[in-house]
């Protein structure tokens, strides 16, 4: 087990891509128990998905005296370096990106802008206000399409198979670099398909979800033969604050650097992730219970970019933090059912 050497209480603490699914739950979390004198988010609130929905979830934010929200983006470098200069973090965690693997292929221009340039402009902010933890969104597309599983954060990661992939792997060579150069404590996390309530619109869960009210078609690619490590967002948080509370120690190259999987270990085949996921929205109401799901099926072949299998190692953030997510999926889709229905009414026509 690693000792704490980084205090949140009475810290200002910094999320990027505050209004987004990971981003809104951790300040939610760091308001309500971290002790924290502030909490300052940054969003640019693009509409890649509903602009409503991250509304939604700054609403509940703002109810916080101490949250204190900044729109922009993380590419204007100006913009960054005037909160970085008028709130002088000490903690800093990067949510902020562009996200998904076949967005990345159709619209590459803001992969660079958000992933990469977004990123070297938080680098040169940590740089010239020093903080004391840098913490970054990773993600598991980094693994490629190693054969070897689990995926551990000892394998190479150095074959991406889509853009976004190829961004996420140069945020952790450039942190590594930044860690070296101008000795700053950076931890990178390699998150595995992360779901649960006020979700992201574009995952598979969320949209399956939203296409069956419709009477649409859900297309299940590779002909159902995928296997996803689905980790739900509570598991996720904690996974975040426990490593928010750790700044890494050197390793050999003498950089304050470390990258930890975050994943449930325990990857699902698709065709079984869509049988749960429709009975519990049948018992949530969000469905009727005579609802014809054959009808709504079809098995199509692997997407490019997408990879067959994502599996966590997880045995480095066990052995540093004694923790390792556990949510079972049924569990984890049921609490989406209900936040569904509650939210949409069970109907998001």
């Amino acid at each position: 087990m690693t000792e704490i050497n980084v205090i949140l209480k009475s810290k200002t603490i910094l999320v990027t891509g505050a209004a987004g699914f990971i981003g809104s739950a951790l300040c939610r979390n760091l308001l309500e128990e971290s002790g924290a004198e502030k909490i300052v988010g940054i969003d640019n609130l693009n509409d890649y998905y509903s602009v409503e929905l991250k509304k939604s979830r700054l609403n509940q934010l703002s109810e916080y005296e101490n949250f204190i929200f900044e729109k922009g983006d993380i590419s204007d470098k100006a913009f960054m370096t005037s909160v970085f200069g008028k709130f002088k973090p000490q903690i800093v965690v990067n949510l902020a990106a562009q996200a998904g693997v076949r967005y990345s292929i159709e619209n590459p221009d803001v992969y660079i802008e958000s992933n990469l340039i977004g990123f070297y402009n938080i680098l040169e902010c940590c740089r010239n206000f020093p903080v004391e933890h840098l913490v970054y969104a990773s993600s598991s597309s980094v693994y490629g399409g190693n054969k070897k599983i689990p995926y551990s954060v000892d394998d190479k990661a150095d074959s991406p198979v889509s853009l976004y992939a190829a961004t996420k792997k140069s945020n952790e060579l450039l942190a590594h670099a930044y860690s070296k150069l101008y000795d700053i404590p950076a931890t990178g996390l390699r998150f595995f398909t992360v779901y649960g309530p006020a979700g992201r619109p574009d995952m598979a869960y969320f949209g399956f979800t939203d296409k069956l009210i419709k009477g649409e078609t859900i297309r299940i690619f590779n002909y159902g033969n995928c296997k996803r490590d689905f980790t739900y967002i509570d598991d996720i948080i904690t996974g975040v604050v426990n490593v928010m509370k750790h700044s890494p120690d050197r390793n050999e190259n003498g950089a304050r650097f470390k990258v930890y999987n975050i994943g449930n270990s325990s990857p699902e085949n698709l065709l079984d992730f869509v049988d749960i996921l429709q009975q519990e929205l049948v018992a949530a109401g969000v469905l009727p219970e005579n609802y014809d799901f054959e009808s709504h099926k079809e098995l199509v072949p692997m997407q490019p970019g997408d990879v067959e299998t994502t599996y966590a190692d997880v045995s480095e953030l066990e052995k540093d933090f004694g923790f390792r997510p556990s949510t079972p999926l049924r569990v984890g889709l049921r609490r989406f059912a209900e936040w569904y229905k509650s939210f949409y009414g069970g109907n998001n026509g």
